[in-house]
């Protein structure tokens, strides 16, 4: 018997495990990524890798960083 769900992952511990039973021939997994999940999980990865800015910092630095390209 075969049967289809669909898992919304919400932590990689799940994802881990689900592809341990995978290994062991016990489900298949098929990988469909939408679009904003995708961004998520990028989105996570990277989480507190920058400090909060005010934007008139920040609009500085991308001035000086495209002066010296010029």
């Amino acid at each position: 018997m075969r049967q289809t769900i669909t898992v919304d992952i919400i932590n990689e511990k799940a994802l881990n495990l689900l592809m341990d039973m995978e290994r062991l021939e016990l489900i298949s997994l098929r990988r469909e990524w939408d679009d904003s999940q995708t961004n998520k999980v990028q989105f996570a990865k990277y989480k507190g890798g920058m400090s909060k800015q005010p934007i008139q910092l920040v609009d500085e630095q991308l001035d000086q960083l495209r002066g010296g390209r010029e």
